[in-house]
């Protein structure tokens, strides 16, 4: 009874781990039209290299990698949840303006590389090799270096 039961936990952890991440590459028009708009506003001129549908058990997001290596990530109704660029910064249009004040009158030298969100808060990297936390009122709650 207990090989049994041993091999059926092992089956539906095996089964888990295979449909946990599930890839599956898209075209820029099957985005979500709120990402597709997004791409169009703030990367006109980027060519995309790949984008991929990425369905977890109860959730849904969307990766698009350009050939110059920037990375947006969109959630399942095609709201960005990352802007990655790796040799350019940010758009300011993207950035909220309280954060955006914040990094360019304490970091002035700096570009704003990457900008992450999620339910509880907004992070940041610079290209000073600072990171900034804020909470979703634009409050500073975290650096780092």
């Amino acid at each position: 009874m207990k090989k049994v039961l041993l091999l059926l936990v092992c089956l539906f952890t095996l089964q888990t781990v295979v449909w946990a991440d599930d890839d599956k590459p898209v075209q820029v028009n099957q985005l979500p039209q709120t990402a597709q708009t997004f791409i169009q506003t703030h990367f006109p001129h980027n060519k995309v290299a790949m984008a991929k549908m990425e369905t977890d058990w109860f959730d849904k997001s969307y990766d698009v990698i350009f050939t110059n290596g920037d990375k947006l990530e969109f959630d399942k109704k095609g709201v960005w949840t990352e802007v990655n660029c790796k040799y350019s910064a940010v758009p300011v249009a993207v950035v909220p303006e309280a954060i955006q004040k914040y990094v360019t009158t304490n970091y002035p030298e700096a570009k704003m590389l990457k900008i992450e969100r999620d339910k509880h808060d907004y992070e940041v990297k610079l290209s000073n090799g600072w990171e900034i936390k804020f909470d979703m009122q634009f409050n500073v709650i975290d650096i780092d270096r």
